[in-house]
């Protein structure tokens, strides 16, 4: 029988792992972005400002929390699945966990 154990590695970076957090809850907190993810806080800001800068989510201030909405018609930054969209990963991913991705409807229309 072969071993159980986690690899050290992984399939998914954290930048799709923030992506993924946001899908499922786009109120989520950097603290707990982190936490999920298993990086620091300030990792966390990081990433999400990256992710921001490149078009892949948009923020909206709404009373003391952040709002995030993910552009999923965008591709993904990916030399070989570059043809698939952001949107498609995520309804892969979050539909192994019965939640639907939130993301932008309207930016289709753009």
């Amino acid at each position: 029988m072969a071993n159980q154990t986690t690899p050290e590695w992984a399939f998914l970076t954290n930048h799709a792992r923030v992506l993924l957090c946001i899908a499922e809850d786009p109120g989520i907190r950097l603290r707990d972005i982190g936490d999920r993810v298993g990086i620091t806080e300030r990792a966390a800001h990081r990433i999400v400002t990256e992710l921001g800068d490149d078009g892949y989510i948009t923020r909206q201030r709404i009373g003391r929390r952040n709002q995030y909405t993910i552009n999923a018609h965008l591709p993904l930054p990916d030399p070989i699945a570059g043809t698939k969209r952001i949107g498609e990963l995520l309804e892969i991913l979050s539909g192994a966990r019965g939640a639907k991705p939130r993301a932008s409807r309207t930016a289709k229309s753009r």
